[in-house]
């Protein structure tokens, strides 16, 4: 689903000084050098992973284990993953993936730049 990549890439891009660089054999999305997004095609399918506020990892993935998940690595740290295809996924609410990608880069951001936001 490469056009999803697209559309991932122009949401981050969008963001104040939001920047793409590889790591890890895929692209990241970075604020001054921090990461706020980072799409990932471990199991095959792509998904993105964010930070996301105290609490709402358990609340997601107990709401729904077919888009939402814990990823590997950083989810001890309470980030999520978002499952953007596959089978038992349905297509993506884009203005639900925009708005949490809004939100982890407003955690991740310096304050004036996430102030820009609101």
């Amino acid at each position: 689903m490469a056009d999803a990549l697209g559309l991932l890439r122009g949401i981050c891009l969008a963001l104040p000084e939001a920047t793409e660089k590889e790591a890890w054999g895929d692209p990241t999305f970075r604020v001054r050098d921090r990461i706020f997004a980072m799409p990932k095609r471990g199991d095959g399918r792509l998904s993105v992973w964010l930070k996301a506020p105290e609490g709402a990892q358990e609340v997601l993935v107990a709401a729904d284990p077919a888009r939402f998940f814990r990823p590997p690595y950083v989810g001890h740290r309470g980030w999520i993953g978002i499952r953007l295809d596959g089978a038992e996924a349905e297509a993506p609410d884009w203005a639900d993936v925009e708005a949490r990608i809004r939100q982890s880069y407003r955690m991740t951001a310096p304050k004036r730049l996430a102030a820009a936001l609101e």
